[in-house]
């Protein structure tokens, strides 16, 4: 198993940018499935993105094309998330989550993730 730590999280107005940065450790070696969840108080969580990283395949949430990428540094054992043109409705927790690499792809769902981050607050104001 991966541990895993989120940071750059923050509020910003809408329309603005973050970048959310995950740090990996622990058993690194092989590929897997590296996603980026959120979770809105009272709501599910949610798949916003995922990449393979064998082949860096990536995939996205409807919410999420066009506005945010997904991106892995292997150097770093970094799992980013670059989030451009924000809206007040991105606001939630997110968490960066690792699981095996055939549970990639369109419509990912949380249980299927078995290593998890503690989270990272995104807020965005109107």
């Amino acid at each position: 198993q991966v541990q895993l730590v989120e940071t750059g999280g923050g509020s910003v107005q809408a329309g603005g940018s973050l970048r959310l940065s995950c740090a990996i450790s622990g058993d690194t070696s092989g590929s897997r499935c590296m996603a980026w969840f959120r979770q809105a108080p009272g709501r599910e969580r949610e798949g916003v993105a995922c990449i393979y990283t064998g082949v860096g395949l990536t995939f996205y949430a409807d919410s999420a094309k066009g506005r945010f990428t997904i991106s892995q540094d292997n150097a770093k054992k970094s799992l980013y998330l670059q989030m451009n043109t924000l809206k007040p409705e991105d606001t939630a927790m997110y968490y960066c989550a690792a699981g095996p690499r055939w549970v990639c792809g369109n419509g990912i769902r949380s249980y299927d993730f078995n290593s998890w981050g503690q989270g990272t607050q995104v807020t965005v104001s109107s």
